[in-house]
């Protein structure tokens, strides 16, 4: 049971789980809103927004490398998907497999210098996308807010356990 704010008392904790869905509805939906507007945008260059992300990972990574599995964990692609995706780039000199420093066996997906410019090229024009619609929508407090949230909510999901339904009463509501 959790406390609502319109008076003392428990209230069913079905309202705290639909204020769960609602909230990751609204994000959710948000978020699909926004990349369908910025994949409509004329910045990319002839680099698939997948592409892009790939380099821009990389430009923010130590020594502008990652595994692999490192960048399958921020990609929303399968492994084997990723792995054609990185063929692809590394054929258009945009990055390099080589190895990892201090890992004789390990490899790596390393960031070119023509990677490195093409994102940042891709990332200026990027940056304008953004600031319209998402800075055009929101004030900068209202920003901070969603920045804060939003880095908290990613964060918090190392330390909370997967869910795991122990019975039918745990359906959601609307289910």
């Amino acid at each position: 049971m959790v406390e609502d704010d319109t008076g003392p008392g428990p209230v069913a904790a079905g309202h705290a789980v639909r204020a769960s869905v609602d909230a990751w509805e609204a994000l959710f939906r948000a978020q699909v809103t926004l990349v369908r507007r910025f994949a409509r945008d004329d910045v990319w260059g002839g680099t698939s927004m997948r592409e892009y992300d790939v380099l821009y990972t990389l430009s923010r990574a130590p020594q502008h490398a990652l595994r692999l599995r490192e960048l399958a964990g921020s990609s929303l692609l399968t492994q084997p998907s990723l792995s054609r995706l990185v063929d692809r780039l590394e054929a258009d000199g945009l990055v390099r497999r080589g190895p990892v420093e201090g890992d004789r066996r390990g490899r790596a997906v390393h960031l070119t210098d023509l990677g490195a410019s093409r994102q940042r090229e891709i990332g200026r024009r990027h940056a304008h996308s953004i600031d319209a619609l998402v800075g055009g929508a929101l004030d900068p407090d209202e920003l901070a807010t969603l920045e804060h949230l939003c880095t908290k909510l990613r964060l918090a999901q190392q330390d909370l356990p997967a869910p795991g339904r122990t019975t039918d009463d745990d359906e959601p509501p609307g289910s």
